[in-house]
C-alpha cells in the first residue's frame, strides 16, 4: 500500500512508477511536485522512477495566482 498526502491509499503494483501512481490518483494537474520517502523526484524522472511498496508519498499542486 502506499500512502499519498497522508489522505489517500493506493495499492501497490509491482513495477509502479510516480506517473502511474499519478494516474491511479486521478492527478492531470500540469505542474505538481513529488517527493518519495522524503526525496524530491525531478519531473523528467516521473515515468522511470519507482515508488516502493509501503513507502509515504507526497504530491503537491502547483498554483499560480496574481
Amino acid at each position: 500500500m502506499i500512502h499519498v498526502n497522508d489522505k489517500f491509499e493506493v495499492e501497490w503494483e509491482e513495477g509502479m512508477t510516480v506517473t502511474r501512481l499519478l494516474e491511479r490518483l486521478g492527478f492531470s494537474y500540469p505542474l505538481v511536485i513529488v517527493s518519495v520517502d522524503g526525496v524530491l523526484v525531478p519531473r523528467d524522472e516521473y515515468a522511470v522512477r519507482q515508488v516502493p511498496d509501503g513507502v509515504p508519498v507526497k504530491v503537491l499542486h502547483m498554483m499560480a495566482g496574481g
